[in-house]
């Protein structure tokens, strides 16, 4: 643990977007709740829900349940920051579990890097399919997870959070225009997600490259328009 006292650390909020998560969702919210790090809150908003998830939820008494009608992963995000209290937000999806230590790595490494504005880790599959492939740089299968992410709250508040016209590819397009606004991030070494592979979700199965060339096409015209307000100066 930091050598830090309780009162000197950030607090985390960890947030999670739900929906139709019955499955996993206890799971995945006692592996939230076993971490080594304090003080932290966990805040999960349902996204209009069909099945039990909302009861699920609840019989957690610590942690904090919003629900709302759907409107996609995007705009419960955008709630799950609306009502977290952390300086620190740590993203965390209902079908994966952490390991005890990621709240721990993460917050230390901000912490003591107040340059960064966001810093990821490595995942590690409990069901790879056969056909994912391994990153080039850390050799991981499907490389670095974009929703092992914990940012700085104002980080998020800056960029205006999540586009709520993604259902799926948000946290690649927040990424993209993080980075045009030149902000740092890092990647840790260690583990920090334990990432479950489910056909039904939202990018199980799917192609990262048609929301990635949608974030990239509209950067352009971010600048294209930049380029025009200089020249007619």
């Amino acid at each position: 643990m930091t050598s830090a006292s309780e009162s000197e650390r950030p607090l985390v909020s960890v947030i999670m977007a739900a929906y139709n998560a019955e499955a996993y969702i206890r799971e995945a919210l006692e592996s939230a709740l076993a971490q080594d790090w304090s003080p932290f809150e966990v805040v999960v908003v349902d996204d209009g829900s069909q099945d039990s998830t909302g009861d699920i939820v609840r019989s957690f008494p610590e942690v904090r349940y919003v629900r709302q009608e759907n409107a996609g992963p995007s705009a419960a995000r955008n709630t799950a920051v609306a009502h977290a209290r952390g300086e620190l937000i740590a993203n965390f999806d209902s079908d994966d579990l952490l390991p005890r230590t990621r709240l721990r790595l993460q917050a230390e490494f901000l912490t003591g890097h107040p340059e960064v504005g966001a810093v990821f880790g490595r995942q590690e599959w409990l069901n790879a399919p056969s056909w994912m492939t391994r990153d080039a740089v850390y050799g991981d299968i499907d490389g670095i997870p974009l929703s092992s992410a914990m940012f700085r709250r104002n980080v998020l508040l800056d960029l205006g959070g999540y586009d709520q016209s993604f259902t799926h590819g948000e946290d690649m397009d927040l990424l993209v225009r993080m980075r045009e606004r030149g902000v740092g991030y890092h990647v840790l070494s260690e583990v920090v997600l334990f990432r479950r592979f489910l056909e039904t979700s939202l990018t199980g199965g799917r192609s990262p490259h048609t929301p990635l060339l949608r974030s990239l096409r509209a950067k352009l015209e971010r600048e294209q328009d930049q380029g025009k307000g200089k020249s007619s100066a």
